[in-house]
Order: structure tokens, then sequence, then C-alpha cells
């Protein structure tokens, strides 16, 4: 629209210089009267403020983009959650109702339509009212208020604090100048119907609901274009006082509030004797919609939730500090599309509280986190816990099982005999076979003078003291003290076995198959040091994504991919953010993964899930000592998916204690943890079909029909009690 040139405020000629200065002044004095200055402060300022000032205030208004929510949704689109400081909808003036339109207008500036931006017959007025009566009427014009927000929503994206930014009631002779001056410049550039629209979009109506069409949605549950006379009334009656015309908290004088704005509406023709009168008989007619902010609110998914709102806060692509990310976040509008497969998530979220109920009096954890593989994309993420802080109820927490502290989740957990693939592909690496034979039954290196090759360290080697006793880990069952294939030791998950080849290797070179399937100490968040041969058996603490995310790389034919939570983040204008693409690395030769895959496979497809499944599939148990913590981590080459039980509030043994109704003398993975892992694949495996996870060259087979698990240590090392 073309400007509209105001002689009044035409400050580029000297005779609009003169104009100013005496309109200026005249306006200090209008302005003080309605604002109830003292007289005084009116002469010091009224020589202060003059027409240079004027001249020097901005004139053009810079408008920032609206703070609106940012929501976070699946892959399908389904949305997840959203985080807002400002509940907010814009939505084109065509899309609010007319009657809303005339409702605010009527009772906020019923000459909005006649002035250019400053309604100084309405400042005189108001003026005169408030010098001769106890109370007050207000002379700001639509124009003059949409400034208002505007510069508040500015301060908010800004960074401001509350306490920093100048509101209606607190403006000096200075900020009401300034806004008036913004004012005229708005009506220079903008039509009545894009000011009205901006100010609809922006405006307060009560706590974090800004917005015409957030309210309507709020208060009576339809959209801002279907408002009828009295909703239209009632809420621009809010906009006055919104915390005392809040219609939930004072339904008396919201009503009272609303009437009187249908009798402005009545006085300037906007509705009918007719209208008005059947309005005006009404009750409020509430049909509330609450929505809240943050992943307390997510209807499902709620722990991924945290782990991406996480994401976002860490991540300097959304600004340099964390009060910018927040900001973005909570004000950015954004569109954060994630790698959620709602179908898989919605039967974790069955499966976990149906294994260990929420509010079960062990206060035992239960967690599954699946893992694309080829992609290290994040397809599920849940447990047992209801998200939430609630100190009188053992069914909340805000601790996100599957991952690590520094992301909204704990120390990790120990990883038991999930561990020992690592030494089983330390040992191929070492050109050695899954064939061989090892003594099981030799425990020379319990001795304290037993060197354990180290290269990572100065000395190339370590020698471990465990109270004069070295480095000797127990099996459950005393008959597996035995020569045995390395295929043999991992199928019944024998800790001697482990332990044996452990010592005829390089402790360095398994930690860094570890570090290179992306698996590190959860408490520490570095890698393993490798320089005590506790870690091979599972003592060091691991998380579920990790270990979810390492077998994913035994799915993927020694391929390792990053995992990621992100496809792709957009703002409310359509910029993009950088998120971290698919990155991927092969790590672990084919031929070696073939030959852990053998012996995997039939601990999986044999002990696990004793041919219930079709599909190919692989995986370890684990179980550490008490079994505070049991695994089974089983895996398609469509998906990875590692299951989780045990305590997150310390390492109490369970043994006898009341878990879902049951006490358990022997609990190990194969009371919780197996059967979590097989009741959710059953639902889900066909989702992401499976290829063969390939051949292994040779194999000596399981070997024995021994019954159980040969695993357990009382060493403070963890193995596994059993299947």
């Amino acid at each position: 629209m073309a400007s509209r040139k105001s002689p009044f405020f035409n400050t580029a000629t000297t005779l609009g210089k003169i104009v100013a200065f005496f309109g200026v002044s005249a306006l200090c004095g209008v302005l003080a009267a309605g604002m109830l200055i003292p007289a005084a402060s009116v002469a010091g300022s009224s020589a202060a403020i003059g027409m240079d000032f004027f001249d020097a205030l901005p004139a053009e208004l810079k408008q920032e983009p609206l703070s609106q929510p940012s929501k976070v949704v699946a892959k399908d689109g389904t949305q997840l959650a959203t985080f807002y400081a400002e509940n907010r909808t814009p939505v084109p003036i065509d899309k609010i109702s007319k009657d809303m339109q005339n409702a605010i207008v009527s009772i906020e500036d019923e000459r909005f339509y006649q002035h250019n931006g400053v309604d100084l017959r309405g400042i005189a007025r108001a003026a005169a009212h408030n010098l001769t009566s106890s109370s007050q009427q207000g002379a700001s014009t639509l124009t003059q208020q949409y400034v208002n927000n505007v510069l508040i929503n500015a301060a908010f994206l800004k960074g401001a604090d509350k306490s920093d930014i100048t509101y209606s009631g607190t403006k000096n002779m200075a900020d009401k100048l300034r806004e008036a001056k913004l004012a005229i410049s708005v009506e220079k550039e903008f039509t009545k119907k894009q000011i009205l629209q901006g100010y609809l979009n922006l405006v307060l109506f009560s706590g974090t609901t800004y917005g015409v069409e957030a309210a309507a949605e709020r208060y009576f549950s339809v959209h801002a274009k279907d408002l009828n006379i009295p909703q239209s009334a009632m809420l621009a009656g809010m906009v006055q006082r919104p915390n005392t015309f809040d219609p939930l908290k004072n339904p008396e004088l919201t009503l009272k509030r609303r009437n009187t704005v249908l009798a402005a509406m009545l006085k300037t023709k906007s509705i009918t004797q007719a209208e008005y009168d059947k309005a005006v008989k009404t009750d409020l007619g509430l049909n509330t919609k609450t929505l809240k902010s943050g992943c307390v609110a997510a209807a499902s998914a709620n722990y991924f939730c945290d782990y991406v709102a996480h994401l976002i806060l860490k991540d300097p692509a959304y600004g340099k500090t964390k009060a910018d990310r927040e900001n973005l976040l909570y004000r950015g509008g954004l569109t954060i599309k994630t790698t959620l497969d709602p179908r898989l998530q919605k039967e974790a979220e069955k499966e976990t509280p149906k294994i260990i109920p929420a509010n079960d009096s062990s206060n035992m954890g239960a967690a599954i986190v699946t893992v694309e593989p080829g992609t290290g994309n994040i397809l599920a993420m849940a447990q047992n816990k209801k998200y939430g802080a609630d100190p009188k109820d053992k069914s909340y927490t805000t601790y996100n099982f599957n991952v690590g502290r520094d992301m909204g989740g704990t120390n990790g957990f120990q990883g038991g005999s999930t561990m020992k693939p690592y030494t089983a592909i330390a040992w191929l690496e070492d050109g050695r076979k899954m064939s061989d034979v090892v003594d099981a039954g030799d425990r020379s290196y319990g001795s304290t003078s037993f060197h354990w090759k180290t290269s990572c360290s100065p000395k190339g080697y370590v020698r471990v003291d465990h109270d004069g006793k070295g480095y000797a880990p127990k099996n459950f069952s005393k008959g597996f003290y035995k020569r045995m294939t390395v295929d043999y030791g991992l199928y019944w998950s024998i800790n001697s076995a482990t332990a044996k080849e452990a010592s005829q290797l390089d402790l360095c070179k398994i930690a860094d198959v570890t570090k290179r399937v992306g698996l590190l100490d959860a408490s520490t968040g570095k890698p393993m040091s490798g320089l005590n041969p506790s870690f091979i058996l599972g003592s060091q603490p691991i998380t579920p994504l990790a270990q979810a995310t390492a077998f994913a790389t035994f799915a993927n034919k020694g391929e390792y991919c990053e995992n990621r939570a992100l496809e792709s983040v957009t703002d409310a204008a359509g910029n993009s953010y950088k998120v971290p693409g698919i990155s991927c690395e092969q790590v672990i030769e084919p031929s070696v993964i073939d030959s852990l895959n053998g012996t995997l496979k039939r601990i999986a497809g044999t002990r696990v899930a004793k041919g219930s499944i079709s599909q190919p599939i692989g995986g370890k148990t684990g179980t550490n000592n008490g079994a505070s913590s049991t695994w089974f981590v089983g895996y398609t080459t469509g998906m990875a998916t590692a299951a989780w039980t045990g305590r997150f509030d310390g390492n109490a043994a369970i043994f006898n204690v009341p878990i879902n109704g049951q006490r358990y003398d022997n609990p190990d993975s194969s009371t919780f943890a197996s059967p979590l892992w097989m009741n959710y694949m059953k639902d889900v495996i066909d989702y992401y079909p499976a290829e063969s996870l390939g051949k292994a060259k040779s194999s000596s087979g399981s070997g024995d029909s021994t019954s159980g698990d040969g695993s357990t240590d009382n060493n403070g090392d963890n193995g596994d009690n059993g299947q």
C-alpha cells in the first residue's frame, strides 16, 4: 500500500518541524493528563521531550517473527509434542470471524477506522474523564497496542526477561511518544485490515494463550473463523486485563465484561438490538481444550521427546547459548521431524509396563529401544515408568533409562554378558576362529603375577589384584570349567571361556572394538580404557541405546551407523537447520561378522525365540551379579532392539524380591528381558523385513546339550546367569 504522509509529523520540512514542536508539546500535555502524571513532572519532561527528541525517535517498527509453538513429529508426520512459551497459531484476517473483528474494535478502539494511529480526540476524552472521575479510561489505539505487542514480542525473541520489558502500566512519557510515532509509521505502511490481523494474532488472552485462534480453541474448541457474537465479545473483553477477565478463574466478572463488550458493539452498530438481546441472555458457553507444553504433555513417546529436546538444546546449530536455543525451541515455531516410527513406539509402550508395571513395589525399570541398521535411525524408545516428577508416586520419573545422564538419562547399567561378543570379535580379528579350543578351566591368569597385555598403557601390560587372587571370574555352573570351543563358550555364555580368550589377546584391542561401534562407559561418557579385564564381562555401565546401536553393526555386516533422531528441522519462516545425516562406516570386516553371527543367530533363534520367529535373528543375553541389570539385545537386518530390565536406583540384588506379584530365586535375562524383547518383536518384526545375517565359514556348533547358562562372577565383574 502507498505510504500515507502525515503533515502533522512530517519533520522533513521547516513548517513540519515548527508544527511538530508545538504538536509534541500538546501531545505531551494530553498524554500526561491521560496518564495522570503530576503537573510538576509534566513541566520537567516537556522541556526535555521536545521536537529534537521526537525527531530522533525511530520512525519504523521493526517486526520480528511471531513467537510460535514448536512441534515434534514422528516420521509419518504424527504430532508428538509441542513446546511453547506463547501458545499461538497465526491466521489471516479472513480466517477471523467478522464478529470478532467488530468486538475488538468496538471495545478497544471505536474510531480505529478514522484515525491515523494516534487518536487525539480519544486521548482528550480519556484525559477529561480521568481528571474528573475515580475510574480510568485508556486512550491507546489498536495501532498503538499493536506496536506495544510487537515490541514485547521482539524483546522476548531476543531473550529479554519479563522484568526488563516495559508494559502498559509502567510507561513513561518517552515510551508513550515512541509508541505514538511508531503507530503513525505503521499506519503509513499497512492497511487497517493488516494492522487488525497483526493485533489479533499477537495479543495475550490469558496465561500462555496468545492470538485469537489459540484463544478460540482454548475456550470454545472452535476456530477463530467460527466465533459467534457472544464468544467474540468474551474474548475481546479479556485483552484489557487477561488475568482478571479469565472465565475459568473469574466467570462472573468475565460475564459482566462480556456484556459490556456487547453493549459497545450495539453502540457502534456492529450488532442489532435483537442480536444484543439474544447474546446478553446467554451464559459463557465454555467448551475448553487444554494444550500443555513440553514432553510431559505428549500423548506418547514422552522420553523420546525429552531426548529430542536435549538434542536441540545442546546443539550450537540452534543458537550460540543455551538461552538462545531455548528461545528458539519455545518461540521459533520449529517443526522437528524425527525418525520415530509410531507403530513400533505403540508396541514398545504397551509391552514395557506389562512386563513390570510402573507402580510395581519393586520399583524396577524396563526399557526398549530400537535402532535401524544401515541408517542409525531411532525407531522406538520406551520404558515402563510414566514421564514426570511426583515424589509421592514411584510410577513417575524423568530419568530416560535408554540414554546417558547428559541426555536426560542415567549413568547407564552394567552390560553383563552382552559385552562378550566384543572379545569374540577381537579374537577373530587376531586371525583366530570360533572353532578354536580354549581351556576354560585354566585359571593361570588368576594370579596377581599374570600380565594382561595392554598395548595402550605405558608398560604394555597390567596386573590385577583382587584380594591377592588376581582376576578369576567364576561360572554359574561348575561343570563348565573345561576345554571348549570359542563358539561353545559364547553360546553358553561361559565367563571363564571369555576370560581365557582375553588373556591371550590385547585388552586394548578388545576395548578398541567397543569404541569402533560407539559403545562408551556411560558413567564417564568416554571410551572404555581396557586397563582392567573386568570390562570384558560387563562391569562398566552402558546405555540401552548405545548397545542397540552397536549390535545394529552386527546386523549390517560390520558397518556402524551413528544413531540419529532428527530427520529435519525448519522454523515458521521455512528456514532449515542442519541436522546430522546418515553417517556410517565399515568398522568390522564382514567375514568377522559372519563368523560372530553364526553363534549369535543360534543364541537368539534357539535359546531365546525357541524357533517361534521365522525371520533370521541374532542376539545376546546379559545378566549382572544380583540380576539388578538384565538384558537381551537382539537384531534382524531390519532392526536392532535392546530390551533391559533392572534397578535404576542402585545395584541391590533382586533375588526373592516381589516383582509383578512373584518372587524369583534366580532371576536372569530369561526372566524379564528376553520375554520383553520377544513380546515386542513378535508384534513389530514384519514392519522391517529381514534378510539373511550371513553364513559363518566354519563353526563347531553348540556342541553340548547341557541346559542353563554357565556364567556368573563373584569378583565384582559381570556375567550372564542364563537365557
